[in-house]
C-alpha cells in the first residue's frame, strides 16, 4: 500500500496534537497533491498570491463534481458569503458589514468591551470553591456562545438548540469522522433545523422589531436594498456557528499555548495590556483555523513554478504558511513581542475573516483574565484530547488544575482600561 501523501497525513487524526512538523515537510514542495487529486499550497507567498488572485473561486457550484444537495447548507437557499465570488460575494457582505462595522456602525464591536469583560469575569466567578475544571467546557465555549448571541439579538436560552446543530454541521466538514453518507445526513437535518430557526426569528421580527444585528438586517433600508429573507437565513447560521465555533479554538489554543509557556503566562498576569500582541502571535503560531478547502482554479494558474489547472481544487494551508521560515524569522519560537507580525490567522483578500475584530477583542479580555483569577494554573493532562476536526482544530477539553479563583477587582486598574481602550486598534 502507498504511503499517504503529506496533507492527508496532516488530516489524520493522529496527528491532531502536531501537525506542525507535516506543515514543514510540505512547504519543501510549495505545491503538492493530496491523495485525491487537489493541489495542496503551503508556503507563505503562494498563498497570499492565490487568496488575492481572481481566477481562484470559493463557490461551490464551480467544482466539477458540485451537486445540488451539496449547498452549503440546506437545498434551496443560497450561499453564504462566504461561497460566493464578486460581485454576489461584495454585495452581501457590504449589507452585512452596515451593521457589524465601520464605516457605518463603527462602535457596534467595542460598545461590547465593557459587557464581555463582565460575561467573562461572571463565568469565571462560577469556579469559585474548584480547584479544576475544563477550561473549554466552563469558559472558552459559553463565552463567545453569549456574545454571539447578544450581537445578532438570538436568544440565550435556545442555545443548546444550535449547540446540536453547529455540532453536527462542523463534524460534516471533517474529512477523517465516520461514513460520508451519514455525516451529510446529519448536516443537510442540522443545517435545515438551523436555517428554519432562523427563518422563525426573522418573521417574528418583521412583526415585533427587536434589538441585535439580525433585527437591524431584517429592517434595513439602505441604499443597496435588503438580503432577502433566505439570504439572511443563510448568512445568519453561517455567522452564528462561525462567531463561536472558531472562537472557542482561537483561545483553548492560546491557553493551552500559554500553560506550555509559563513565563509568558505571567507576564500577560502582571502585564493585562500585552494581549494585543499576545494575540497576534496566537494566531501565526497556533491558529484556529489551519486551512481553507474547496477552492476551485477558474483557469490555468502558474503558481510557485506548479501549473494548477482550470478545474484544478486547491486547500490553502494557512497555518504552513504562517510558520514559513522564508518569511517570517524562527517561526517555531512563541514570542508575543515578534516585530512586524503578517500571519494568515484570519485569512486574507477579499474573504479575510469578516468576525476578526470581535475574535480579537475576545481573546484579549478573555486571556489575561483567565491568567490572573486562576491561581498557579497549570495543565491537567498534555497534550490535551482533541477535536477530530483538521480544519478547525483545537481540544475538545482543556483540564487545568489551580489553586484557588482570585476575586474580581471592584474597579478595573489601570492596566485594564489601557487595554480597553486600545482592544479595537489592532
Amino acid at each position: 500500500m502507498a504511503q499517504p501523501s503529506l496533507f492527508d497525513q496532516v488530516v489524520d487524526f493522529g496527528s491532531r496534537a502536531d501537525p506542525y512538523p507535516l506543515y514543514a515537510e510540505l512547504r519543501r514542495t510549495p505545491v503538492s497533491r493530496a491523495d485525491d487529486g487537489s493541489y495542496v499550497v503551503s508556503t507563505y507567498q503562494a498563498i497570499v498570491a492565490l487568496l488575492h488572485d481572481p481566477r481562484v473561486s470559493s463557490d461551490r457550484r464551480h467544482r466539477a463534481d458540485y451537486a445540488e444537495d451539496e449547498d452549503e447548507f440546506v437545498p434551496g437557499l443560497p450561499p453564504s458569503f462566504i461561497g460566493l465570488d464578486p460581485p454576489g460575494h461584495d454585495r452581501v457582505r457590504r449589507l452585512l458589514t452596515r451593521h457589524f462595522g465601520p464605516p457605518h456602525d463603527p462602535g457596534r464591536i467595542t460598545s461590547m468591551t465593557a459587557g464581555m469583560a463582565d460575561i467573562v469575569a461572571d463565568l469565571i466567578g462560577h469556579l469559585a470553591g474548584r480547584t479544576c475544571c475544563d477550561l473549554i467546557e466552563d469558559v472558552t465555549y459559553p463565552f463567545p456562545v453569549t456574545v454571539i448571541c447578544r450581537l445578532l439579538g438570538v436568544p440565550r436560552e435556545d442555545e443548546p438548540r444550535f449547540r446540536v446543530w453547529a455540532d453536527a454541521i462542523v463534524s460534516s466538514i471533517d474529512p477523517t469522522t465516520g461514513d460520508l453518507a451519514a455525516r451529510k445526513r446529519r448536516r443537510l437535518d442540522a443545517a435545515a433545523d438551523l436555517a428554519s430557526y432562523f427563518g422563525e426569528l426573522i418573521d417574528a421580527g418583521r412583526d415585533r422589531p427587536g434589538n441585535g444585528m439580525l433585527a437591524e438586517l431584517v429592517a434595513d433600508d439602505g441604499p443597496e436594498g435588503r438580503l432577502s429573507r433566505a439570504e439572511l437565513m443563510s448568512n445568519a447560521s453561517l455567522l452564528l456557528i462561525a462567531g463561536h465555533e472558531t472562537t472557542v479554538n482561537l483561545i483553548a489554543n492560546g491557553m493551552l499555548t500559554l500553560l506550555r509557556h509559563p513565563q509568558v503566562l505571567q507576564r500577560l498576569r502582571r502585564q493585562p495590556a500585552l494581549s494585543a500582541r499576545l494575540v497576534e502571535e496566537l494566531l501565526r503560531y497556533e491558529p484556529p483555523v489551519q486551512f481553507l478547502p474547496n477552492r476551485t482554479a477558474l483557469d490555468d494558474i502558474d503558481i510557485a513554478g506548479t501549473i494548477i489547472p482550470r478545474g484544478g481544487q486547491v486547500t490553502l494551508v494557512l497555518a504552513a504558511g504562517s510558520r514559513d521560515p522564508e518569511h517570517v524569522p524562527d517561526p517555531g519560537r512563541f514570542d508575543p513581542d515578534r516585530p512586524d507580525n503578517e500571519h494568515l490567522g484570519f485569512g486574507g483578500g477579499i474573504h479575510y475573516c469578516f468576525g476578526a475584530p470581535l475574535a480579537r477583542i475576545e481573546a484579549q479580555i478573555a486571556l489575561p483574565e483567565l491568567a490572573r483569577r486562576l491561581e498557579n494554573l497549570r495543565l491537567a493532562a498534555d497534550p490535551p484530547p482533541y477535536r477530530p476536526n483538521p480544519l478547525l482544530r483545537g481540544p475538545a477539553q482543556l483540564p487545568v488544575r489551580f489553586d484557588r479563583v482570585a476575586p474580581a477587582p471592584a474597579t478595573r486598574s489601570r492596566d485594564q482600561r489601557i487595554t480597553e481602550r486600545h482592544l479595537h486598534h489592532v
